[in-house]
C-alpha cells in the first residue's frame, strides 16, 4: 500500500459491530484480482488456511456458544481450537482477537480430507449464516482493513497469494461481505469511487 493510492471516503463507515470504521481505501481494491470462488478452485489446496485466522472476541464468543455442537461435529475439542493468546486491537469487533492453532500444517477448523472449513460447514448445518462464527477478517480476505483504510492483505502486495490474477477484483469479490458488515450506502459510496479510478 502506497500513501498515493489512499483515498478518503465521502464520510467514516462503521461496521455492524462498532469497529472497524473505514474513513479511507486503498485503490488496489479496485485493482488487483485474485480467483474469488474459493471451492471452485482445484490447484491452492486451501493455501491462505495455513497459517491459522484471528478470530476476533465478537465471533470468539459466539464460537464458545456453540462449543457443544462444535466439537461434535469437527470432533476437536475445544481446548485444541485456540493458541490462548489474546492480541488487544481496538480496531476489530470486541476489541481484540485470539488465533486459531495451526495443525499439520493449516488452521485447525481446516477441514482435514477435503477443501473448505469446519465453522463453515457447521454454519451451513446448522442453518445459520457463516458470519455469525467465522470472524470478519476471515470473510473479508483478502479485503483487510488496517489504521482505518480498507485495503488488500499483505499477501496481496506480497505477491504470495496464490490466486492472483485470475479472476474478478478484489473489491467486487468482497463486496457482497462488505455490505453485511457495512451497508449497501458503503458499497454504494465505493462503486463511486471505483468508477472514477477506473475511468482515471
Amino acid at each position: 500500500m502506497t500513501v498515493s493510492s489512499v483515498i478518503a471516503l465521502p464520510t467514516a463507515f462503521a461496521s455492524r459491530y462498532g469497529a472497524p470504521v473505514i474513513t479511507h481505501i486503498d485503490t488496489d481494491i479496485f485493482r488487483r484480482t485474485y480467483f474469488t470462488h474459493c471451492l471452485q478452485c482445484d490447484f491452492c489446496d486451501d493455501w491462505c488456511c495455513q497459517h491459522g485466522v484471528d478470530v476476533d472476541l465478537y465471533h470468539y464468543e459466539r464460537i464458545q456458544r456453540h462449543a457443544d455442537g462444535l466439537e461434535r461435529y469437527t470432533r476437536i475439542p475445544r481446548e485444541q481450537w485456540f493458541t490462548g493468546e489474546v492480541e488487544q486491537d481496538p480496531e476489530v469487533p470486541g476489541g481484540g482477537s485470539h488465533r486459531t492453532r495451526v495443525v499439520n500444517g493449516s488452521c485447525v477448523f481446516r477441514k482435514p480430507r477435503e477443501r473448505g472449513c469446519l465453522l463453515h460447514a457447521y454454519c451451513l448445518e446448522e442453518g445459520l449464516d457463516h458470519r455469525e462464527l467465522k470472524s470478519m477478517v476471515d470473510c473479508l480476505f483478502p479485503l483487510t482493513f488496517y489504521d482505518d483504510i480498507l485495503c488488500v492483505a499483505d499477501e496481496v502486495d506480497d505477491e504470495e497469494l496464490v490466486c492472483l490474477d485470475t479472476g474478478p477484483t478484489i473489491y467486487r469479490g468482497g463486496r457482497e461481505e462488505l455490505v453485511y458488515y457495512f451497508g449497501e450506502a458503503f458499497a454504494a459510496a465505493l462503486d463511486t469511487l471505483e468508477a472514477r479510478v477506473l475511468e482515471a
